[in-house]
């Protein structure tokens, strides 16, 4: 089944997909990207933000609440109901077709390595699990909401794991793609 999604995505991943996919993660991070920079840091008292930190408590994700204050943290849970659902979705589809298009100039039909073309929608499920523990988690400030508070670190390390394996894996196929038409030049 991963296998058939796989192959799927590499198929629909054309060249001009790929182009209109880096376009649209280029223009969206150009955007929309400062202007969340620039909320988290009204607010947040340079603590920054669940989302941009790599490790963090629950102990921390109620000292950022706290932090934020009431304005703050409804603009933060806006924020995770609008921005951050477009923003998975336009990372994931700019990796899933990059990826997808290298790997199948590299790598052989049946590699089971050409499955990694669907890691990043790894990211974009941990980073919607994220944003939902967060959210939820700003919205019922001050109630401790012990489950929700442990798992939201967990699904932000997940996704950075996740999104950081992506972006390697992309300049992974990259650069092999590269090299491959040096030595196809040279023959």
């Amino acid at each position: 089944m991963l296998q058939n999604r796989s192959e799927q995505a590499i198929r629909f991943s054309t060249k001009w997909m790929v182009i209109a996919a880096f376009i649209i993660f280029l223009a969206f991070s150009i955007l929309f990207l400062p202007g969340q920079a620039r909320l988290v840091e009204t607010y947040s008292a340079d603590l920054g933000s669940p989302d941009t930190s790599l490790f963090y408590t629950p102990a921390d994700l109620y000292h950022m609440a706290e932090t934020y204050g009431v304005e703050g943290r409804v603009a933060y849970i806006k924020a995770r109901l609008t921005f951050d659902i477009a923003f998975p979705i336009v990372y994931t589809f700019f990796l899933v077709t990059s990826i997808s298009w290298f790997t199948s100039r590299v790598l052989e039909e049946g590699n089971e390595f050409r499955t990694g073309n669907l890691l990043p929608l790894f990211a974009m499920l941990f980073d919607l699990l994220e944003n939902t523990c967060t959210a939820f988690v700003f919205s019922s400030y001050p109630t401790y909401t012990p489950f929700l508070s442990m798992l939201a670190p967990f699904f932000t390390l997940m996704k950075w794991i996740c999104v950081g394996s992506s972006f390697l894996s992309l300049m992974i196929m990259l650069v092999w793609y590269f090299l491959l038409r040096i030595h196809r030049k040279e023959k």
